[in-house]
């Protein structure tokens, strides 16, 4: 009778082992899949210019096609397909069942970690939708033709963000700032698609406040 019960408890313990109930393969999209994990990657696409029209979370060829794109443009291996690798380059998060990780404090990605140092130079002191605001209005740049194509390009092109100039882009962000810019590149944009944002107290240019404004959040001017 012990000898039995022993056999089955190594039986138990080896299955449990080899089969693990928690265990899933890594998240990877393609032709065929559906869901809030598309849409992410989608608006990250269109936000950088390398897909048209809406989000749909549907993954058709136009999205396979959008991918490969931006796969060569960054060095990596060009099979249309959104895995770790790329989701991570593209500043996204995959999660089991498509759920949003918006909450993370997570740095994902080289964009990601410039992008939370501009929103933490340039608006730690404002709410949290404040600073998602300012991450949108960023990367709404890239996707801009009148602003450079890449991030850095836009954060360090000449005379756009004083953080550059007084040193604070080199500050180390706080969790807030890190959620914020990740809100942003996963797809929420508080402003509707502003290119500028400004201070109307702390500012005496007269071009910038000659911009439309489309929304106030906190302490800035959000425009066009």
């Amino acid at each position: 009778m012990k000898k039995a019960v022993c056999i089955l408890i190594v039986m138990m313990f080896t299955f449990s082992v080899v089969c693990p109930v928690s265990a899933r393969a890594d998240i990877v999209l393609e032709i065929g899949s559906r869901g809030e994990n598309v849409t992410k990657v989608q608006k990250r696409l269109i936000q950088y210019g390398y897909l048209s029209g809406s989000a749909d979370g549907r993954y058709g060829e136009k999205t396979r096609d959008a991918v490969e794109w931006f796969q060569r443009r960054n060095g990596l291996t060009v099979d249309g397909r959104v895995g770790k690798r790329t989701a991570e380059a593209l500043g996204v998060t995959l999660t089991a069942g498509g759920s949003s990780t918006s909450q993370s404090a997570t740095i994902v990605s080289s964009d990601h970690r410039l992008l939370a140092k501009l929103v933490y130079a340039e608006a730690r002191g404002e709410s949290y939708k404040g600073q998602v605001a300012v991450a949108a209005v960023t990367l709404n740049r890239v996707a801009s033709s009148s602003f450079p194509n890449t991030l850095s390009g836009v954060i360090y092109q000449s005379g756009a963000y004083s953080c550059i100039s007084n040193g604070s882009i080199n500050n180390t962000p706080n969790a807030t700032a890190i959620r914020a810019s990740l809100e942003a590149m996963n797809g929420w944009d508080p402003t509707n698609g502003c290119l500028y944002y400004y201070n109307p107290r702390l500012t005496n240019d007269a071009w910038i406040k000659s911009r439309t404004v489309v929304t106030v959040i906190g302490n800035h001017n959000f425009a066009k």
